[in-house]
C-alpha cells in the first residue's frame, strides 16, 4: 500500500483542523471500535489469503462435483445408446462428455491463482481465470456450429429414429444432469466472483439444450414428422447463441476491467465517510480472477502530520475493505488541498499526462 503526504504542524493537528461533522466523525469511529470489540476480525495479509485460497476450493470443488454429475450422466446416455442403437443420442452423448473437458482449464486457471505473486508476475496468477473464460466461450460458440451443422446436415439427409422412448429417457437424464450443473456453477461462480465458472456454468446449460433437442426430436419422430430433429436443432442453435452472448458478454467484461457500477458506488460513499475525507479523487476497481483491487485518491488538509495523514489513509482502506466484497487490497494515494497561491503539488507530473 503507498501513501503520499503533505507537510504538517509538528503535534499532528491545525489551528483550523476543527472542521464542522467532527464530532459525527468522532461517534462514527467509537461506533467502529465497539463493534470491532464484539466481532473481532482481521485484515492482515495472511486473513486475506487464506479467503482468496477459499473461494479458489470452493471453485475447485464445484468443478468435481459438477464433472462427476456429468460423468454419471454420460455413464447413462451411454448404456442406452449401446441398447437403442441411436445415431443422434450418441452425438449428443460424445458431445456433452467432451464439453465438459472444459473443466479442465478453469481447474488448472484455480490451481494458477493459488500461486503467489512472483518479480515478474507482481499481480500473481489470478488472469488465467479470464484466459479459461475465453477457452469456455470459445467452445461454446464451437458447441452452436457443431449443433447447426448437425441440424442442417439432417435437413438434407434425413434419418429414422428407433427406441423413442429410450432416447427421450436418455435425453431427459442428459438435461437434468446438465441443467443442474450449470445451476450450481453459475451459483457458486457469482458467490466468488469467478466470471470463468459462471460461462462454463452457462455451457453447461447448452449441453442440457442439447439434450432436449433430442427428446424434442424423439417427440416429433414419434408423431411422424421427419424433419422434427433437423428443425429442433435449429432452433437448439439459436438458444445457444443467446447463451453464447451472455457468456462472452460476462468474460468480455471481466477482461477489460468492467466491475458493477455498484460496487464504485459503495466505495465512493465508504471513503467519503471516513472521518478527515474531504474528497475523493480518483477511485479504480479491477478484478483480477475472482478478487477484486482498489486504487483511490482521498483529499485531506495538506497541514497535518504524516502520522495522522497515514492514520486517515489506513482508515480509508478499512472502509474499503467493509464496504466491497471481495475486496483484497486497495492502494491510497492521499493528495492535499493546496493553499491560496501554492503551486499545484502535482506540477511535477504534468509533462508526463499530457495528451
Amino acid at each position: 500500500m503507498s501513501h503520499d503526504h503533505g507537510p504538517g504542524h509538528p503535534d499532528g493537528h491545525h489551528p483550523h483542523d476543527h472542521t464542522p461533522g467532527q464530532g459525527s466523525g468522532r461517534l462514527a469511529r467509537l461506533r467502529h471500535r465497539a463493534g470491532h470489540l464484539l466481532v473481532p476480525h482481521s485484515h492482515e495479509s495472511a486473513d486475506k489469503l487464506d479467503a482468496a485460497l477459499e473461494a479458489s476450493a470452493r471453485g475447485m470443488r464445484a468443478l468435481w462435483v459438477s464433472l462427476a454429475v456429468l460423468g454419471v450422466t454420460a455413464v447413462a446416455q451411454a448404456v442406452i445408446v449401446v441398447i437403442s442403437g441411436s445415431v443422434a443420442l450418441l452425438g449428443d452423448t460424445v458431445h456433452n462428455a467432451a464439453d465438459a473437458l472444459t473443466a479442465v482449464p478453469l481447474g488448472i486457471a484455480f490451481l494458477l491463482g493459488r500461486r503467489a505473486a512472483t518479480r515478474r508476475f507482481t499481480y500473481g496468477y489470478g488472469r488465467a481465470e479470464d484466459l479459461a473464460g475465453i477457452v469456455i466461450v470459445a467452445t461454446i460458440a464451437a458447441s452452436a456450429v457443431f449443433a447447426a451443422w448437425t441440424a442442417i446436415d439432417r435437413l438434407v439427409d434425413p434419418r429414422e429414429m428407433q427406441h423413442l422412448w429410450v432416447v427421450a429417457a436418455a435425453a431427459v437424464t442428459g438435461f437434468i444432469g446438465n441443467e443442474w450443473v450449470a445451476r450450481y456453477r453459475i451459483r457458486v461462480g457469482r458467490q466468488i466472483g469467478s466470471a470463468a465458472l459462471v460461462a462454463d456454468g452457462l455451457h453447461a446449460r447448452t449441453d442440457g439444450y442439447t439434450s432436449l433437442a433430442v427428446l424434442l426430436s424423439a417427440g416429433g419422430a414419434a408423431l411422424g414428422w421427419r424433419l422434427a430433429d433437423p428443425v429442433v436443432g435449429l432452433l437448439i442453435t439459436a438458444a445457444i447463441l443467446l447463451v453464447l452472448r451472455d457468456a462472452a458478454r460476462e468474460v468480455f467484461r471481466r477482461v477489460m476491467d468492467a466491475v458493477d457500477p455498484a460496487l464504485v458506488d459503495a466505495a465512493e460513499t465508504a471513503l467519503r465517510q471516513v472521518p478527515g475525507v474531504r474528497e475523493v479523487g480518483g477511485l479504480r476497481l479491477r478484478w483480477i480472477g475472482h478478487r477484486l483491487r482498489a486504487e483511490a485518491d482521498i483529499v485531506i488538509d495538506g497541514h497535518l502530520s504524516v502520522r495522522a495523514g497515514h492514520r486517515i489513509a489506513v482508515e480509508a482502506e478499512h472502509a474499503l475493505l467493509h464496504a466491497v466484497p471481495k475486496l483484497v487490497a486497495a492502494v491510497i494515494h492521499t493528495d492535499v488541498e493546496p493553499d491560496t497561491g501554492e503551486r499545484d503539488p502535482h506540477h511535477l507530473l504534468a509533462h508526463h499526462t499530457a495528451a
